[in-house]
């Protein structure tokens, strides 16, 4: 048996369209395997992938291997699972990284069980240790206000799912090496799942919008006022974890460690007090603006424009501005 050794990334892709997370993943381990002196091996799966290719081999892979088979147009637990235990039984990397999306933590769960491996879930870093070369993760407890540090101490693949937002996906100067594997033909035949009907969700993709409008528990979840303000500027709708928590909109829209972390350009937060939490989704944000009525608040230690006053009356008078008050 040979010796686990390397880094693999695995690329998620739906129907033509490559995840922005996994080429944020793939950059991290450009760089660790450059650190390390580790392979970088990334892995997609689909179907007509060409244009796929082309672009996911230019973040950092050393390595890009390809299967494209009809059956992995679409994600699909079943085949997704026996094709990649197939690639990671022959490549033997010996980390896996993921991104935290529905599909790849899906995909995570089904390979660990496999393995018998280590995973850390939505993890807010990523390291290997320079000692024993274990996988070191960051991993946020209790609603985010405390983080963890994980050392995976058994099982191979060692592996880990990074959250959307948590590190930036930089194009390398190199281009991978384009691997296009062939797969034995009863993997894909073995699924029990068969997609009957797909629709996609509207909802924008927080980690690129360079201007949010984020909505706190102040707002009582009435966010009428921050969806015609957010649409007047131009910014997507992002809120803190009590209002997703209470089931006021999907938690796609949750900002902080165990939702999405931001790097918009400019950000405006409406009554969120500032926990921990959610503090580490908008570290990089270029500039914050905050308002709440509580002028010692955190919030106001954590970012660049402090107002003291009520968020209503601010919106009201900010659309007015805008033009989109009488």
């Amino acid at each position: 048996m040979s010796e686990w050794r390397g880094i693999s990334v695995f690329i998620e892709q739906d129907n033509g369209e490559l995840e922005r997370a996994s080429l944020e993943v793939l950059t991290r381990a450009g760089e660790l395997g450059r650190k390390f002196n580790e392979e970088v091996l990334g892995i997609l799966l689909g179907h007509e992938t060409d244009n796929l290719v082309k672009e996911a081999s230019r973040y950092g892979a050393d390595k890009l291997i390809v299967v494209d088979h009809p059956d992995l147009r679409h994600y699909n637990s079943d085949a997704y699972t026996e094709v990649v235990s197939y690639i990671i039984n022959k490549y033997r990397p010996r980390y896996l990284l993921l991104p935290a999306t529905r599909n790849s933590r899906d995909l995570a769960g089904r390979l660990a069980v496999r393995f018998r491996a280590c995973l850390s879930a939505h993890v807010i870093m990523v390291d290997i240790d320079e000692k024993d070369r274990k996988l070191v993760t960051a991993v946020p407890g209790f609603g985010g206000n405390i983080v963890a540090t994980v050392v995976c101490t058994g099982g191979k693949p060692e592996m880990a799912t990074v959250s959307p937002g948590t590190y930036e996906a930089r194009v390398s100067d190199k281009e991978a090496t384009v691997i296009k594997e062939t797969i034995p033909a009863d993997l894909v035949g073995r699924r029990r799942i068969e997609l009957v009907e797909k629709s996609v969700s509207p909802m924008p993709d927080l980690s690129r919008a360079e201007r949010v409008v984020v909505a706190g528990l102040g707002t009582g979840g009435d966010l009428e006022l921050i969806k015609e303000f957010a649409n007047l500027i131009g910014a997507a709708v992002g809120v803190t974890r009590p209002l997703a928590d209470m089931g006021i909109v999907p938690r796609d829209y949750q900002i902080g460690t165990t939702g999405v972390s931001l790097r918009a350009k400019v950000a405006f937060v409406f009554g969120a007090s500032g926990a921990p939490h959610f503090v580490y989704g908008i570290r990089d944000c270029g500039t914050i603006v905050a308002v709440n009525t509580d002028r010692e608040a955190p919030i106001f230690e954590n970012c660049d424009y402090c107002v003291v006053a009520d968020l209503f009356d601010i919106l009201k008078a900010l659309i007015k501005e805008l033009g989109g008050g009488k």
